[in-house]
């Protein structure tokens, strides 16, 4: 199999980041690589100019580590109320996973995330208050509150407090 090294413009996933030299193969360098301008060949002179993409790399990791920080301070304040489909008997259909929480998310508090930044073990399957992690990168991780209540405990609170 013949492979060639390339010298990458930008960061392209799975492979690497700017200013990175990997080892790919021929005809993914000369067919996809080299034409779309997202590397260069791997030449003496090509490798000379690698300190200025460097530079780029860390200017753009500086900033989304700014972010990466301001979203964790935004997600700190977050108390996430979710519903938990059940039946008779309190007896759960389904579960709350990191897709409803990052659909939650977005819904209640305007932030987006992907679901694969969301750390849960197990799918929730009980009502309760929990404290989920979230991994933004850069090393940065905080916890947001998530408030799991049955589909049958709204009515039933109002209706207490209604009485009363």
């Amino acid at each position: 199999m013949a492979s060639t090294q390339v010298i990458l413009k930008e960061r392209i996933k799975g492979l690497g980041a700017e200013a990175d030299v990997v080892k790919v193969k021929r005809g993914f360098a000369r067919n996809f690589l080299l034409p779309q301008g997202k590397a260069y060949e791997a030449t003496k002179g090509n490798l000379r100019y690698t300190e200025r993409l460097k530079a780029v790399r860390a200017e753009r990791e500086a900033a989304e580590m700014a972010e990466a920080t301001k979203l964790a301070a935004k997600l700190k304040k977050v108390k996430l109320k979710l519903t938990l489909a059940t039946g008779q008997g309190g007896k759960a259909f389904g579960a709350i996973t990191t897709m409803d929480i990052a659909k939650g998310l977005k819904e209640q508090s305007g932030i987006e995330l992907d679901r694969h930044q969301i750390v849960l073990e197990r799918p929730i399957k009980n009502t309760g208050n929990f404290d989920i992690e979230i991994k933004l990168g850069y090393d940065i991780a905080t916890e947001i509150k998530v408030a799991v209540t049955a589909n049958g405990d709204a009515p039933e609170a109002e209706e207490g407090a209604k009485e009363e």
